[in-house]
């Protein structure tokens, strides 16, 4: 069985989906048989890599929040990380260009490290304040995971990876997808936003027991971010 989940490392609500979707699955009896493939999605490929934002300044800017609202906001997906057990740092956390940690994604996948690359990602970016879309900031990751720095190094200095991270984008637009974390369950379904973990069980077990069908939405949509912001 296999799951594929778009996700960007900037978006909170892929952070607390990933978490939801991991507890969900640890305590099912097939867990070992479920392969997870992460893709890229960009939320804001406009973005200057080589500037940053703070969470307030990019929600002000994005979104045309004052910054009351905009402190709401943050306040509110606190407390929704705090629930999926991820005590997010908004406060320190810099928006910037993603194209590059997609890279290093793809990079790890080389090694079977994705899903070990997307959580240092997110603790990178929401929990340690780094700049993920800065070079060494990146190698020094890869390299906190064994993969090779001068590999890393020169994956980031090249187009290596480039096609791929451009499929993955747009085979999220042929199967519709405008917001992510989006999940889709061996083919057969599709799961949007940040789920609980008694939905994300609930969707797998019917999955792992159904024969092939049309793809089609097995939940409502959840918590997510698009192109325009991030939605509760």
């Amino acid at each position: 069985m296999k799951v594929e989940i778009w996700s960007d490392v900037m978006c909170p609500f892929c952070y607390i989906g990933k978490n939801n979707f991991e507890k969900a699955l640890e305590n099912l009896p097939f867990k070992d048989q479920v392969e997870v493939e992460w893709k890229s999605f960009q939320l804001d490929p406009t973005l200057d890599p080589k500037e940053t934002k703070t969470t307030s300044e990019y929600f002000k800017e994005k979104k045309g929040f004052p910054e009351a609202q905009a402190q709401q906001m943050i306040a509110q997906v606190k407390q929704m990380g705090s629930g999926a057990g991820i005590d997010f740092n908004f406060e320190k956390a810099l928006i910037t260009n993603t194209f590059s940690a997609h890279k290093l994604l793809h990079l790890a996948k080389k090694y079977n490290k994705a899903n070990e690359m997307e959580e240092a990602l997110f603790i990178a970016h929401f929990i340690d304040g780094k700049n993920v879309g800065d070079v060494e900031t990146l190698v020094n990751i890869a390299g906190s995971l064994g993969i090779d720095r001068e590999e890393a190094q020169k994956v980031l200095a090249s187009e290596e990876y480039h096609q791929e991270i451009s499929r993955d984008i747009t085979e999220a637009r042929n199967n519709g997808v405008s917001g992510v974390p989006f999940f889709v369950l061996n083919g057969k379904y599709a799961v949007s936003g940040a789920q609980p973990v008694e939905l994300f069980a609930s969707a797998l077990q019917q999955t792992y027991d159904e024969t092939v069908t049309p793809l089609q939405n097995l939940l409502d949509n959840g918590a997510s971010c698009d192109t325009d912001g991030c939605e509760i």
